[in-house]
């Protein structure tokens, strides 16, 4: 389809790129950081000492080990504290779907299993039989369930935290992994409480009473400061799930949050901002490993590999956001509304349609048009991509704003409340 620029950049062109990652990388979250600024500086240095092999070589370190993480989670609670159906919630899966964690009022869980995140399989989340069952008895329990193999342990319950859950998490401070506390099933409690209590019921208040309840039981064993978290599985959006996820992030080390952030459900335009963000960054340290910074972003049309490389970005990004096909088939069945009616509302399925006799590079000259004309300064530092590493950042913010679209869809349809589409980073209820 024709010939690149042949232009190269100066060294100056190159750093100015490095500092424009660094400064963007700033101005993130803690928890929204998947690049670590010791690599930031590594790039920087070797730029300035225009040693491009150097720079090549710390991105690359970088992507592999962001590429070819392993996430290993760890499930614990007794029989009934919903420990199944919060794995389950965690990978997307219904719980009479195949391969779903088994639910019910009995022991289900006899010995430790895996279950692979139905996305992202380096995701696992391994269903542990409860502390203190017949077949692992506490001496022998970290043992047996193998202990040294997770990233971290979040202990379920349903009603008050045992002696068992106390005892495990005392074993687990010990051994210095992170340990989260996640009490299930509090939209039952709260229906309960607002049956018996119909005139003074206060949603708050109950909650928090739950929450001091656990404090205090722990404190007396001597568990300062321990993090608890409210959820319903049934509605992950809802009580403290937002909050856990910031602080699993927070607590993560820098190269496993990429793939935690893209496992977890965009159940609020927090999370789905939170994914946009974990991409961008993957986005700047690819262009730069591609020495993008060679073609003056006005000069020279965009080529046939370009093309294959741009359509399968965009398949990805759908598909991280839940706007695949396969998730707007399975969203236009729980509506019981026509495919072509989710589709109409949002915008990336059309992006690479040919339109008026258009070719696919020209349609995607005018995409990228769109993006300089709306992001003139960001062009203006000096960064000099590629075109279709400016066309990757345009499509993930079509695919972004996609992603919000079907939530508010979703949340208008099930008459769910709107500050529940904005939750993410609320205050801590435990700090």
């Amino acid at each position: 389809m024709g010939q690149r620029s042949s232009a190269t950049p100066h060294d100056g062109q190159h750093q100015d790129s490095s500092f424009g990652l660094n400064a963007y990388i700033k101005n993130l979250k803690i928890e929204n950081k998947i690049i670590s600024q010791e690599t930031i500086n590594l790039i920087d240095l070797h730029l300035t000492k225009g040693n491009i092999q150097g720079v090549n070589s710390v991105i690359n370190d970088a992507l592999k080990g962001i590429d070819n993480v392993q996430l290993n989670i760890a499930v614990t609670g007794e029989c009934g504290s919903g420990k199944s159906s919060f794995i389950n919630a965690l990978r997307e899966v219904g719980p009479e779907e195949e391969d779903a964690a088994p639910t019910g009022v009995v022991e289900t869980t006899m010995e430790r299993t895996p279950y692979k995140h139905q996305k992202f399989h380096n995701v696992t989340l391994w269903d542990l039989p409860g502390y203190g069952t017949c077949n692992f008895q506490p001496k022998d329990y970290l043992r047996k369930v193998k202990f040294g193999e997770y990233d971290f342990f979040i202990i379920v319950s349903a009603t008050r935290f045992k002696q068992n859950d106390i005892e495990l998490a005392q074993m687990i401070r010990i051994m210095k992994k992170n340990f989260y506390f996640v009490r299930t099933k509090v939209d039952f409690d709260l229906k309960n409480e607002q049956e018996s209590k119909p005139t003074t019921f206060d949603r708050e208040k109950v909650l928090q009473q739950i929450r001091n309840y656990g404090l205090h039981n722990f404190m007396k064993n001597e568990i300062n400061k321990p993090q608890i978290f409210l959820i319903s599985s049934k509605d992950l959006s809802d009580y403290d799930f937002p909050i856990l996820t910031d602080t699993l992030l927070k607590d993560l080390p820098i190269q496993k949050r990429h793939i935690f952030m893209l496992s977890l459900p965009s159940i609020t335009e927090g999370a789905i901002e939170r994914k946009r963000d974990s991409l961008k960054q993957m986005i700047w340290l690819k262009a730069l490993k591609a020495g993008a910074l060679a073609t003056f972003p006005l000069v020279g049309i965009i080529i046939d590999s370009d093309i294959d490389k741009l359509k399968e970005s965009l398949k990805q990004y759908q598909v991280f956001f839940g706007v695949d096909d396969a998730s707007l088939q399975s969203l236009a069945k729980d509506f019981q509304v026509p495919v072509k009616q989710l589709n109409a509302i949002i915008k990336s399925p059309h992006l690479l349609e040919n339109k008026k006799e258009e070719s696919i590079g020209e349609t995607l000259l005018k995409y990228f048009e769109i993006f300089c004309s709306a992001n003139g300064g960001l062009l203006a530092t000096g960064l000099y991509f590629r075109k279709m590493y400016y066309l990757q950042l345009y499509f993930l913010d079509i695919v972004t704003d996609d992603a919000k679209v079907l939530l508010k869809e979703v949340y208008s349809r099930n008459g769910l409340t709107s500050h529940r589409l904005e939750s993410s980073g609320c205050q801590n209820p435990n700090s």
